[in-house]
């Protein structure tokens, strides 16, 4: 993946540094913890009386280099709702990546190795979006059921998406915000969290929070969505 190696030597600012994380989370009255036996900071709190998780440390998937930055949160959506904003130059990549172990008959690589973000790249077909109409060159999406999906990128959401890449985001950086098996997921490459970023990341984490619930609203009359039976992204989740 060139557009990562390119990331990686334009980014890299010396050794992972964590103390603006701490600061920022401590200012706020969150629960700070270091990763034990490791570098890395876990932060919790609340958003309206629901608990989130924030981590910063050794990225949980390989596009990401050097430190990730990673939340999630249990807003217990219906456990076969999938839908994924993604930046469309990482969705780019992954399609490419995906694309090269079909044509290299690697199926056992892709059943067992392929994250769902590749995934759902490859199954779900793609979904021109009026309310992303201004943002299509920025981030791409996949899901399950368009409905959901439209409603999820309210005026709100797309707002904080448009923030991120006019701001703390960056044109190119890479960013996945997740629904899946009733969590909300982002993930994002940060070698050195800083208080912009911290920031930009929660109010979007936020918002797509808010939006998600809405968009579940109703979902019991919904058929019985697709889903893509994989516990790729539960299988990585820590147990504390």
């Amino acid at each position: 993946m060139l557009d990562s190696f390119k990331r990686w030597i334009d980014g890299r600012h010396g050794s992972p540094d964590g103390r603006c994380l701490h600061a920022w989370a401590k200012q706020r009255g969150l629960v700070v913890k270091r990763v034990r036996g490791g570098e890395g900071i876990v932060v919790e709190g609340e958003m309206h009386g629901t608990p989130w998780r924030m981590e910063w440390g050794t990225p949980q998937r390989a596009y990401l280099l050097d430190r990730e930055l990673r939340l999630r949160m249990d807003l217990g959506l219906p456990q076969n709702l999938q839908m994924m904003v993604i930046s469309r130059v990482l969705a780019e990549e992954l399609e490419q990546a995906a694309y090269a172990l079909f044509t290299q008959d690697m199926q056992t690589q892709i059943d067992s190795g392929m994250p769902e973000e590749m995934r759902w790249l490859a199954m779900f077909p793609k979904t021109q979006l009026a309310s992303l109409k201004a943002l299509r060159s920025r981030f791409s999406t996949a899901a399950n059921a368009v409905g959901p999906l439209a409603h999820w990128l309210d005026k709100e959401l797309v707002a904080q998406l448009r923030a991120a890449w006019q701001g703390w985001l960056g044109d190119e950086g890479p960013l996945v915000l997740m629904v899946l098996r009733g969590r909300l997921y982002l993930r994002l490459e940060s070698t050195q969290p800083d208080v912009a970023l911290l920031d930009g990341a929660m109010a979007l984490f936020e918002a797509a929070a808010r939006s998600a619930l809405c968009a579940a609203e109703g979902s019991s009359s919904q058929p019985q969505w697709p889903t893509t039976s994989t516990t790729a992204w539960q299988s990585q989740l820590p147990s504390n």
